[in-house]
């Protein structure tokens, strides 16, 4: 597999997409990472082959699916029967055995005040591939984290337009991830 950091580099618009009707149509377009929010076991094998047929990079958020728990056998189960190429928790657990079986891993860690940001650091896997952070507003935690972790840092969660895009990414954000359609194209 290609170098995950090299993609998330060469992709600075990550699609994050919550439905069916948003898959369909990050599939229309040039973005090439597509974080999958939504799914149940039933129809993330579908979610995944649809993807990979477009030649897309699919990362699946496995806290996120219906009918997945966070124990070791759903991951094994993705990984024998589904195309996505990566996973996205909340779970240091679920990051670990993810690079175990050959995933992408991206450790997603909500920060909200001073404690959580000392807490991210503290709880950062270091397995992990990369890390995103939300809300994606936060320039000054973004410079922060990218000059003390080494990893590739995605950030996500209220980017409304072109200029929170480019703020986040001087900051020192690889690339942001987000559910905005008209953000996708840029």
């Amino acid at each position: 597999m290609l170098n995950f950091r090299r993609i998330l580099e060469d992709n600075p618009i990550v699609a994050a997409v919550k439905d069916e009707e948003q898959l369909k149509e990050v599939l229309r377009t040039e973005v090439n990472v597509i974080f999958v929010l939504f799914g149940n076991i039933l129809n993330i094998g579908q979610i995944s082959e649809s993807i990979d047929k477009a030649g897309k990079v699919g990362i699946i958020h496995i806290d996120l699916v219906e009918g997945l728990t966070n124990k070791e056998v759903s991951l094994r189960y993705l990984k024998e029967n589904t195309k996505f190429k990566g996973i996205i928790s909340t779970k240091p657990q679920s990051i670990k055995v993810a690079k175990k079986l050959g995933f992408y891993a991206v450790q997603r860690f909500f920060i909200i005040d001073s404690m959580s940001l000392k807490s991210t650091k503290l709880h950062l896997v270091e397995e992990c591939d990369a890390i995103e952070i939300l809300p994606g507003l936060l320039f000054k935690v973004i410079r922060d984290l990218s000059t003390e972790i080494k990893k590739p840092l995605i950030v996500g969660g209220l980017i409304s337009d072109k200029e929170d895009v480019i703020e986040a990414l001087n900051a020192g954000a690889t690339c942001i991830s987000t559910t905005r359609e008209e953000i996708w194209e840029m």
